[in-house]
Protein backbone atom coordinates (compact mmCIF):
# COMPACT_ATOMS: atom_id res chain seq x y z
CA UNK A 1 0.00 0.00 0.00
CA UNK A 2 1.40 3.15 -1.09
CA UNK A 3 1.35 6.83 0.98
CA UNK A 4 -0.09 8.29 -1.94
CA UNK A 5 -3.61 5.86 -1.26
CA UNK A 6 -3.43 6.24 1.69
CA UNK A 7 -2.99 10.30 1.52
CA UNK A 8 -6.34 9.82 -0.93
CA UNK A 9 -8.37 7.71 1.36
CA UNK A 10 -11.57 9.72 2.90
CA UNK A 11 -14.21 8.43 4.78
CA UNK A 12 -17.26 8.40 3.31
CA UNK A 13 -20.14 11.34 3.32
CA UNK A 14 -22.58 8.64 3.68
CA UNK A 15 -20.43 7.51 6.96
CA UNK A 16 -22.00 10.44 8.56
CA UNK A 17 -20.80 9.37 11.94
CA UNK A 18 -17.08 8.88 10.75
CA UNK A 19 -16.96 4.97 12.08
CA UNK A 20 -14.17 4.56 9.18
CA UNK A 21 -11.97 5.90 11.27
CA UNK A 22 -12.38 3.41 13.59
CA UNK A 23 -9.96 1.43 10.62
CA UNK A 24 -5.96 0.83 10.84
CA UNK A 25 -4.08 2.86 8.35
CA UNK A 26 -3.54 -0.36 6.52
CA UNK A 27 -6.98 -1.31 6.09
CA UNK A 28 -7.88 2.09 5.02
CA UNK A 29 -5.33 1.50 2.23
CA UNK A 30 -6.53 -1.53 1.38
CA UNK A 31 -10.40 -0.07 1.13
CA UNK A 32 -8.84 3.14 -0.92
CA UNK A 33 -7.36 0.68 -3.44
CA UNK A 34 -10.83 -1.56 -3.65
CA UNK A 35 -13.08 1.78 -4.11
CA UNK A 36 -10.43 3.16 -7.42
CA UNK A 37 -11.18 -0.12 -8.96
CA UNK A 38 -14.41 -0.42 -8.18
CA UNK A 39 -14.94 2.89 -9.55
CA UNK A 40 -12.85 2.33 -13.35
CA UNK A 41 -13.36 -1.55 -14.03
CA UNK A 42 -16.54 -2.37 -12.12
CA UNK A 43 -18.87 0.56 -11.69
CA UNK A 44 -19.34 1.39 -15.59
CA UNK A 45 -20.15 -1.80 -16.62
CA UNK A 46 -22.57 -2.98 -13.92
CA UNK A 47 -25.37 -1.96 -15.03
CA UNK A 48 -25.10 -3.54 -18.81
CA UNK A 49 -24.59 -7.05 -17.19
CA UNK A 50 -27.40 -6.53 -14.91
CA UNK A 51 -29.69 -5.62 -17.85
CA UNK A 52 -28.52 -8.80 -19.67
CA UNK A 53 -28.46 -10.75 -16.51
CA UNK A 54 -24.87 -11.96 -17.45
CA UNK A 55 -21.77 -12.02 -14.87
CA UNK A 56 -18.46 -10.21 -15.56
CA UNK A 57 -16.02 -12.65 -15.06
CA UNK A 58 -13.40 -10.32 -16.20
CA UNK A 59 -13.11 -8.53 -12.71
CA UNK A 60 -12.51 -11.99 -10.76
CA UNK A 61 -8.29 -11.41 -11.13
CA UNK A 62 -8.84 -8.09 -10.25
CA UNK A 63 -10.85 -9.13 -7.18
CA UNK A 64 -8.24 -11.69 -6.29
CA UNK A 65 -5.44 -9.18 -7.18
CA UNK A 66 -7.02 -6.81 -4.07
CA UNK A 67 -6.58 -9.85 -1.70
CA UNK A 68 -10.46 -9.62 -1.35
CA UNK A 69 -11.00 -13.63 -1.59
CA UNK A 70 -9.96 -15.81 1.87
CA UNK A 71 -9.87 -12.89 4.02
CA UNK A 72 -10.52 -14.93 6.96
CA UNK A 73 -7.67 -17.55 6.62
CA UNK A 74 -4.15 -16.72 7.29
CA UNK A 75 -2.88 -19.56 4.61
CA UNK A 76 -4.20 -17.12 2.03
CA UNK A 77 -3.19 -13.63 3.38
CA UNK A 78 -0.38 -12.01 4.22
CA UNK A 79 -2.24 -10.48 7.71
CA UNK A 80 -5.59 -11.44 9.72
CA UNK A 81 -7.93 -9.14 8.44
CA UNK A 82 -11.01 -8.26 10.98
CA UNK A 83 -14.46 -9.05 11.06
CA UNK A 84 -15.07 -5.38 11.15
CA UNK A 85 -12.94 -4.95 7.85
CA UNK A 86 -14.15 -7.51 6.12
CA UNK A 87 -17.70 -5.88 6.74
CA UNK A 88 -16.27 -2.69 4.85
CA UNK A 89 -15.35 -4.74 2.36
CA UNK A 90 -18.76 -6.01 1.75
CA UNK A 91 -20.76 -2.48 2.03
CA UNK A 92 -17.91 -0.95 -0.94
CA UNK A 93 -19.12 -3.83 -3.10
CA UNK A 94 -22.26 -3.71 -2.38
CA UNK A 95 -22.10 -0.20 -2.81
CA UNK A 96 -21.03 -0.30 -6.53
CA UNK A 97 -23.19 -3.18 -6.71
CA UNK A 98 -25.16 -5.74 -4.27
CA UNK A 99 -24.32 -8.87 -7.08
CA UNK A 100 -20.57 -8.57 -7.29
CA UNK A 101 -20.85 -7.94 -3.34
CA UNK A 102 -22.70 -11.65 -2.74
CA UNK A 103 -19.98 -12.98 -5.68
CA UNK A 104 -17.26 -12.49 -3.19
CA UNK A 105 -19.10 -13.44 -0.47
CA UNK A 106 -20.09 -16.73 -1.97
CA UNK A 107 -16.11 -17.29 -2.96
CA UNK A 108 -14.99 -15.72 0.26
CA UNK A 109 -17.06 -16.48 2.72
CA UNK A 110 -19.29 -19.65 1.89
CA UNK A 111 -17.52 -21.63 -0.60
CA UNK A 112 -13.97 -21.07 1.36
CA UNK A 113 -15.51 -20.90 4.76
CA UNK A 114 -16.92 -24.25 4.76
CA UNK A 115 -13.25 -25.47 3.87
CA UNK A 116 -11.89 -22.96 6.22
CA UNK A 117 -14.35 -24.61 9.21
CA UNK A 118 -14.52 -28.01 8.39
CA UNK A 119 -11.90 -28.95 6.01
CA UNK A 120 -9.05 -31.32 7.23
CA UNK A 121 -5.72 -28.92 7.26
CA UNK A 122 -4.53 -30.69 3.98
CA UNK A 123 -7.69 -29.94 2.85
CA UNK A 124 -7.26 -26.01 3.86
CA UNK A 125 -3.72 -26.20 2.41
CA UNK A 126 -4.70 -27.62 -1.05
CA UNK A 127 -7.83 -25.78 -2.11
CA UNK A 128 -7.48 -22.14 -0.58
CA UNK A 129 -4.35 -20.87 -1.77
CA UNK A 130 -6.33 -21.41 -5.12
CA UNK A 131 -9.40 -20.40 -4.30
CA UNK A 132 -7.61 -17.01 -3.01
CA UNK A 133 -5.83 -16.69 -6.21
CA UNK A 134 -9.00 -16.60 -8.59
CA UNK A 135 -7.69 -19.73 -9.89
CA UNK A 136 -10.51 -21.74 -8.48
CA UNK A 137 -14.24 -20.68 -7.87
CA UNK A 138 -16.45 -22.16 -5.57
CA UNK A 139 -20.34 -22.19 -4.87
CA UNK A 140 -22.14 -23.21 -1.75
CA UNK A 141 -24.56 -25.82 -2.20
CA UNK A 142 -27.33 -26.12 0.96
CA UNK A 143 -30.75 -24.98 -0.31
CA UNK A 144 -33.13 -27.22 -1.88
CA UNK A 145 -36.36 -26.79 -3.76
CA UNK A 146 -38.41 -27.94 -0.91
CA UNK A 147 -36.17 -27.01 1.79
CA UNK A 148 -34.93 -23.25 2.78
CA UNK A 149 -35.29 -21.90 6.16
CA UNK A 150 -36.09 -25.44 7.91
CA UNK A 151 -32.43 -27.07 6.16
CA UNK A 152 -31.34 -28.23 9.83
CA UNK A 153 -33.85 -31.05 9.38
CA UNK A 154 -35.42 -31.01 5.91
CA UNK A 155 -32.76 -31.44 3.74
CA UNK A 156 -33.27 -34.26 1.14
CA UNK A 157 -30.06 -34.76 -0.68
CA UNK A 158 -28.14 -37.91 0.38
CA UNK A 159 -24.90 -39.00 0.80
CA UNK A 160 -24.62 -43.02 0.77
CA UNK A 161 -21.41 -44.87 1.65
CA UNK A 162 -19.64 -46.88 -1.02
CA UNK A 163 -16.33 -48.39 0.11
CA UNK A 164 -14.23 -45.42 -0.04
CA UNK A 165 -16.41 -42.87 -1.77
CA UNK A 166 -19.55 -41.12 -1.52
CA UNK A 167 -22.34 -41.62 -3.87
CA UNK A 168 -24.40 -37.97 -3.64
CA UNK A 169 -27.91 -37.86 -5.38
CA UNK A 170 -30.69 -34.70 -5.01
CA UNK A 171 -30.91 -31.33 -5.99
CA UNK A 172 -30.15 -27.71 -5.09
CA UNK A 173 -31.84 -24.70 -5.93
CA UNK A 174 -30.57 -20.32 -6.01
CA UNK A 175 -27.02 -21.62 -5.95
CA UNK A 176 -24.96 -18.76 -6.63
CA UNK A 177 -21.83 -18.86 -8.77
CA UNK A 178 -22.98 -22.77 -9.68
CA UNK A 179 -23.26 -22.14 -13.83
CA UNK A 180 -19.10 -21.40 -13.84
CA UNK A 181 -17.39 -23.05 -10.58
CA UNK A 182 -15.18 -24.99 -10.07
CA UNK A 183 -16.35 -26.56 -7.13
CA UNK A 184 -19.09 -26.41 -4.95
CA UNK A 185 -19.96 -27.20 -1.64
CA UNK A 186 -22.59 -29.89 -1.63
CA UNK A 187 -23.99 -30.12 1.91
CA UNK A 188 -26.27 -33.99 2.29
CA UNK A 189 -27.68 -35.96 5.12
CA UNK A 190 -25.88 -39.14 5.71
CA UNK A 191 -27.59 -42.32 4.87
CA UNK A 192 -25.88 -44.17 7.63
CA UNK A 193 -26.01 -41.82 10.82
CA UNK A 194 -28.70 -39.38 9.59
CA UNK A 195 -26.14 -36.21 10.17
CA UNK A 196 -25.17 -33.57 7.94
CA UNK A 197 -21.79 -33.23 5.92
CA UNK A 198 -20.09 -31.68 3.76
CA UNK A 199 -18.44 -32.55 0.11
CA UNK A 200 -16.30 -30.84 -2.46
CA UNK A 201 -17.45 -31.75 -5.65
CA UNK A 202 -15.73 -30.71 -8.89
CA UNK A 203 -18.48 -29.42 -10.93
CA UNK A 204 -16.63 -31.71 -14.11
CA UNK A 205 -18.01 -34.48 -11.77
CA UNK A 206 -20.39 -37.53 -13.84
CA UNK A 207 -23.95 -36.76 -12.61
CA UNK A 208 -23.74 -33.42 -11.37
CA UNK A 209 -25.15 -30.74 -13.28
CA UNK A 210 -25.94 -26.80 -13.08
CA UNK A 211 -29.20 -25.08 -14.70
CA UNK A 212 -29.19 -21.16 -14.43
CA UNK A 213 -32.44 -19.76 -13.37
CA UNK A 214 -33.91 -17.32 -15.64
CA UNK A 215 -36.11 -14.64 -14.95
CA UNK A 216 -34.68 -13.07 -11.85
CA UNK A 217 -35.36 -9.19 -11.06
CA UNK A 218 -33.16 -9.32 -8.80
CA UNK A 219 -29.28 -9.51 -8.46
CA UNK A 220 -29.53 -10.48 -11.98
CA UNK A 221 -25.83 -10.84 -12.50
CA UNK A 222 -25.58 -13.30 -9.93
CA UNK A 223 -25.75 -16.64 -11.67
CA UNK A 224 -28.10 -18.68 -9.85
CA UNK A 225 -28.41 -22.31 -10.74
CA UNK A 226 -30.61 -25.51 -9.87
CA UNK A 227 -28.11 -28.36 -9.20
CA UNK A 228 -28.95 -32.24 -9.97
CA UNK A 229 -26.90 -34.64 -8.57
CA UNK A 230 -27.40 -37.85 -9.82
CA UNK A 231 -25.14 -40.88 -8.68
CA UNK A 232 -22.42 -38.16 -8.25
CA UNK A 233 -19.45 -40.58 -7.02
CA UNK A 234 -17.31 -38.59 -4.58
CA UNK A 235 -13.47 -40.33 -2.82
CA UNK A 236 -13.60 -39.64 0.97
CA UNK A 237 -10.80 -37.40 0.48
CA UNK A 238 -13.00 -34.46 -0.76
CA UNK A 239 -15.36 -35.07 2.34
CA UNK A 240 -14.68 -32.03 4.72
CA UNK A 241 -12.89 -34.02 7.64
CA UNK A 242 -13.88 -31.46 10.16
CA UNK A 243 -17.84 -31.14 9.10
CA UNK A 244 -19.79 -33.96 10.78
CA UNK A 245 -23.72 -32.24 11.66
CA UNK A 246 -25.35 -29.42 10.91
CA UNK A 247 -23.64 -27.21 13.68
CA UNK A 248 -20.66 -27.06 11.40
CA UNK A 249 -22.90 -25.98 8.51
CA UNK A 250 -24.38 -23.06 10.84
CA UNK A 251 -20.70 -21.89 12.21
CA UNK A 252 -19.80 -21.33 8.39
CA UNK A 253 -23.42 -19.09 8.16
CA UNK A 254 -22.40 -17.22 11.22
CA UNK A 255 -19.31 -16.25 9.70
CA UNK A 256 -21.19 -14.84 6.76
CA UNK A 257 -24.62 -13.43 8.22
CA UNK A 258 -23.14 -10.37 9.51
CA UNK A 259 -21.62 -9.90 6.24
CA UNK A 260 -24.66 -9.57 4.06
CA UNK A 261 -25.85 -7.19 6.58
CA UNK A 262 -23.23 -5.02 6.22
CA UNK A 263 -23.65 -5.69 1.97
CA UNK A 264 -27.67 -4.41 3.12
CA UNK A 265 -26.18 -1.11 4.10
CA UNK A 266 -23.97 -0.81 1.19
CA UNK A 267 -26.73 -1.12 -1.12
CA UNK A 268 -28.90 1.12 1.05
CA UNK A 269 -26.04 3.49 0.34
CA UNK A 270 -25.48 3.18 -3.25
CA UNK A 271 -29.13 4.05 -3.68
CA UNK A 272 -28.81 7.24 -1.38
CA UNK A 273 -25.70 8.72 -2.51
CA UNK A 274 -27.31 8.02 -6.56
CA UNK A 275 -30.88 10.04 -5.55
CA UNK A 276 -28.55 12.24 -3.59
CA UNK A 277 -26.60 13.41 -6.74
CA UNK A 278 -30.10 13.17 -8.69
CA UNK A 279 -31.24 16.11 -6.21
CA UNK A 280 -28.34 18.45 -6.73
CA UNK A 281 -28.53 18.02 -10.82
CA UNK A 282 -32.38 18.35 -11.05
CA UNK A 283 -34.07 21.28 -11.82
CA UNK A 284 -37.64 21.94 -11.03
CA UNK A 285 -39.30 25.01 -10.46
CA UNK A 286 -36.21 27.03 -11.26
CA UNK A 287 -33.97 24.88 -8.23
CA UNK A 288 -32.56 21.55 -7.55
CA UNK A 289 -35.06 19.81 -5.95
CA UNK A 290 -32.74 19.13 -3.20
CA UNK A 291 -33.55 22.25 -2.22
CA UNK A 292 -37.52 21.36 -1.99
CA UNK A 293 -38.40 20.16 1.84
CA UNK A 294 -39.62 17.06 1.19
CA UNK A 295 -36.93 15.66 -0.80
CA UNK A 296 -34.68 16.66 2.53
CA UNK A 297 -37.21 14.63 4.47
CA UNK A 298 -36.71 11.12 2.78
CA UNK A 299 -32.81 11.89 2.24
CA UNK A 300 -32.28 13.02 6.02
CA UNK A 301 -34.95 9.55 6.80
CA UNK A 302 -32.31 7.83 4.57
CA UNK A 303 -28.90 8.47 6.20
CA UNK A 304 -30.73 8.46 9.22
CA UNK A 305 -31.23 4.55 8.61
CA UNK A 306 -28.06 4.31 7.12
CA UNK A 307 -25.97 5.70 10.24
CA UNK A 308 -28.04 3.63 13.02
CA UNK A 309 -27.03 0.46 10.42
CA UNK A 310 -23.55 1.13 10.67
CA UNK A 311 -23.28 1.60 13.96
CA UNK A 312 -24.88 -1.98 14.38
CA UNK A 313 -23.08 -3.79 11.89
CA UNK A 314 -19.89 -2.67 12.87
CA UNK A 315 -20.29 -3.47 16.90
CA UNK A 316 -21.90 -7.12 15.37
CA UNK A 317 -18.48 -7.71 14.12
CA UNK A 318 -16.58 -6.29 16.68
CA UNK A 319 -17.91 -9.19 18.99
CA UNK A 320 -16.70 -11.46 16.24
CA UNK A 321 -13.57 -10.01 16.74
CA UNK A 322 -13.64 -10.70 20.37
CA UNK A 323 -15.11 -13.87 20.02
CA UNK A 324 -18.22 -13.09 21.37
CA UNK A 325 -20.59 -12.84 19.32
CA UNK A 326 -23.49 -14.89 19.28
CA UNK A 327 -26.09 -16.43 16.54
CA UNK A 328 -28.99 -13.55 17.73
CA UNK A 329 -26.28 -11.09 17.56
CA UNK A 330 -25.71 -11.51 13.78
CA UNK A 331 -29.97 -12.02 12.97
CA UNK A 332 -30.85 -9.29 15.18
CA UNK A 333 -28.46 -7.04 12.57
CA UNK A 334 -29.38 -9.21 9.39
CA UNK A 335 -32.94 -8.77 9.94
CA UNK A 336 -32.43 -4.73 11.37
CA UNK A 337 -30.39 -3.48 8.37
CA UNK A 338 -32.50 -5.22 5.76
CA UNK A 339 -35.66 -4.08 6.62
CA UNK A 340 -34.04 -0.47 6.75
CA UNK A 341 -32.28 -1.25 3.55
CA UNK A 342 -36.02 -1.81 2.49
CA UNK A 343 -37.17 1.71 3.35
CA UNK A 344 -34.20 3.15 2.09
CA UNK A 345 -34.02 1.94 -1.41
CA UNK A 346 -38.15 2.90 -1.73
CA UNK A 347 -37.32 6.31 -0.23
CA UNK A 348 -34.50 6.88 -3.15
CA UNK A 349 -36.70 5.68 -5.54
CA UNK A 350 -39.00 8.51 -4.59
CA UNK A 351 -36.46 11.06 -4.50
CA UNK A 352 -35.96 10.20 -8.79
CA UNK A 353 -40.14 10.04 -9.34
CA UNK A 354 -40.16 8.26 -12.78
CA UNK A 355 -36.46 7.92 -13.57
CA UNK A 356 -36.47 5.77 -10.11
CA UNK A 357 -37.54 2.85 -12.14
CA UNK A 358 -34.74 3.27 -15.15
CA UNK A 359 -31.34 1.82 -14.73
CA UNK A 360 -29.99 4.63 -16.12
CA UNK A 361 -30.03 6.39 -12.80
CA UNK A 362 -28.86 3.07 -10.75
CA UNK A 363 -31.18 3.36 -8.04
CA UNK A 364 -33.91 0.90 -10.17
CA UNK A 365 -31.02 -1.27 -9.80
CA UNK A 366 -30.21 -0.85 -6.07
CA UNK A 367 -34.36 -0.91 -5.54
CA UNK A 368 -34.73 -4.30 -7.52
CA UNK A 369 -31.38 -6.22 -5.64
CA UNK A 370 -32.57 -5.62 -1.50
CA UNK A 371 -35.64 -7.77 -1.93
CA UNK A 372 -32.84 -11.08 -2.73
CA UNK A 373 -30.56 -9.38 0.05
CA UNK A 374 -33.45 -9.13 2.48
CA UNK A 375 -34.47 -12.78 1.82
CA UNK A 376 -30.95 -14.62 1.50
CA UNK A 377 -29.14 -15.94 4.59
CA UNK A 378 -31.82 -16.02 6.51
CA UNK A 379 -35.27 -14.53 6.09
CA UNK A 380 -36.32 -11.45 8.47
CA UNK A 381 -39.07 -13.96 10.17
CA UNK A 382 -36.56 -16.67 10.34
CA UNK A 383 -33.70 -14.41 12.42
CA UNK A 384 -36.67 -12.48 14.14
CA UNK A 385 -37.05 -15.95 16.11
CA UNK A 386 -33.58 -16.60 16.21
CA UNK A 387 -33.56 -13.67 18.27
CA UNK A 388 -36.96 -13.84 20.07
CA UNK A 389 -35.80 -16.99 21.22
CA UNK A 390 -32.64 -15.53 22.97
CA UNK A 391 -34.32 -12.83 24.59
CA UNK A 392 -37.50 -14.98 25.79
CA UNK A 393 -36.18 -17.67 26.54
CA UNK A 394 -39.07 -19.48 24.79
CA UNK A 395 -38.58 -21.11 20.98
CA UNK A 396 -41.39 -20.27 18.48
CA UNK A 397 -40.24 -21.87 15.58
CA UNK A 398 -42.89 -24.29 14.64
Amino acid sequence: MSSATLTSFSTLASDFYGYENMLSDREKGVLADLRAYLDSEVKPIVNRHWADATFPHEIVKGLADLGLFGMPWKETQPFENSAVFRGWVALELARVDASVATFVGVQNGLAMGSIGVGGSPEQRAEWLPRMASGEIVGAFGLTEPLSGSDSAQGLRTVATRDGDDWVLNGSKRWIGNATFSDITIIWAKSAEDGQVKGFIVPTSTPGYSATKIEGKQSLRIVQNADITLTDVRIPDSLRLQQATSFRDTAAVLRLTRAEVAWAAVGNSIGAYEAALAYADDRVQFGKPISKHQLIQDLLVKSIGNITASIGMVVRCSQLLDEGTQRDEHASLAKAFTTARMRETVGWAREVLGGNGIVLDYDVARFFADAEALYSYEGTREMNTLIVGRSITGQAAFV
